[in-house]
């Protein structure tokens, strides 16, 4: 009899509590991997060796993206990631090596006064957006973009964060219009010149992104800097790049902006934004890509938001990809502290399992386009 009972015993408590604990452990492992592949993260090392946090969160966390500086805006310095070709070219495959998914190797080498990869470090020089939209030739923009993408491929960078298709609208933008990012203050000629630009680093088997969504080409001041709103100054025709570029076909990646327009959300700014993310770009362009934030490190977002705020309100409105430069501010530990937050939100109900599923299938179909 007590034989029958024990075994009974243990037959309910393998069959209630192994398998509930497997699957939950089953659960949890899915999901930091998903929520892995959902970051993209700066580091600070010329080298591998001096880089083990980054290293370890593309081994041990899945850490799906990587973004590269030549500048360390927290120190203050000019050395970051970037020293020279050959340099550059060992650490990228350094960090690719580590990765059991492929990493995305990210860059913002738009061109002219944004470009990480500079002539002075030994690369070809390059020219701004502003420049190939004043010689408005569709072939050599074209051209340009294929000369950077094959300066980034040969390094091992796959994702260059350009082009930039905002409007300029507004000349005296700090962001936009003085740097000479915007292809054109003309929607029509930004669409065209953003798609050669696009279409030239596909050439290359480099991926895209236009930037920055619904349109920055219209602020007065810097989202790097405070809270930027575009409420008075945005023009729908800001729009139209973006629609016209994505249903080209041509856009790889979409890039959102820490703007505030109280006419489209009088709470959030586009990044957190599920009027902005989901109903004007996935609903009304009808974009079914990837998604990435600008950097959520940016004070627009930091100073206004918590760490665990921005990353469930972004989440929630439609981003697959944040964004953490770790270059305004420096957190080495910013790759685990974000995933913890996520696995956290989603146990706590406030982001929906099923919500995270959808970003990492997005990012897996873009990993697809990647050369093998």
């Amino acid at each position: 009899m007590l034989k029958k009972v024990a075994a009974a015993f243990i037959f309910a408590v393998s069959v209630f509590t192994a398998p509930f604990s497997y699957a939950q452990d089953q659960e949890e492992t899915g999901l930091r991997k998903m929520a892995g592949q959902m970051l993209m993260a700066g580091f600070r090392g010329l080298t591998p060796e001096q880089c083990p946090e980054i290293l370890e969160d593309i081994e041990k966390r899945n850490l799906g993206g990587v973004i590269l500086f030549d500048y360390d805006v927290s120190l203050g310095k000019p050395v970051r990631n970037i020293q020279s070709p050959s340099q550059l070219k060992k650490l990228v495959a350094a960090l690719k090596s580590r990765a059991k998914t492929p990493l995305l190797v990210a860059v913002d080498q738009e061109g002219g006064q944004v470009s990480r990869l500079k002539e002075k470090y030994g690369f070809p020089k390059t020219y701004s957006a502003q420049h190939w939209g004043n010689l408005d030739e569709l072939e050599k923009t074209m051209a340009a973009g294929r000369r950077i993408g094959r300066t980034l491929a040969e390094m091992g960078i796959n994702l260059n964060l350009a082009p930039c298709v905002d409007v300029n609208i507004n000349p005296q933008n700090p962001a936009i219009g003085m740097l000479e990012r915007s292809f054109s203050a003309n929607p029509h000629k930004t669409s065209v010149h953003g798609r050669a630009f696009a279409q030239g680093l596909r050439e290359a088997d480099v991926l895209s992104c236009i930037k920055h969504f619904p349109g920055h080409g219209s602020a007065y001041n810097d989202s790097h800097k405070g809270l930027t709103d575009i409420t008075d100054t945005w023009q729908s025709e800001e729009l139209v790049p973006f629609r016209s570029i994505i249903q080209s076909g041509a856009a790889d990646m979409v890039m959102t902006a820490h703007l505030v327009n109280e006419n489209i959300d009088p709470r959030y700014p586009a990044t957190l934004s599920k009027n902005f993310l989901t109903t004007m770009l996935r609903l009304g362009i009808g974009w079914d890509g990837v998604v990435i934030t600008d950097d959520m490190q940016m004070k627009a977002v930091a100073d206004e938001y918590s760490l665990k705020k921005s990353i469930e309100l972004s989440i929630n409105a439609g981003a697959d990809i944040l964004l953490f430069a770790n270059n305004l501010s420096w957190q080495p530990d910013i790759v685990e502290n974000a995933l913890g937050m996520i696995e956290g939100l989603v146990l706590d109900g406030r982001i929906k399992r099923a919500r995270i599923r959808q970003s990492y299938e997005r990012i897996m179909n873009l990993k697809g386009k990647l050369p093998k």
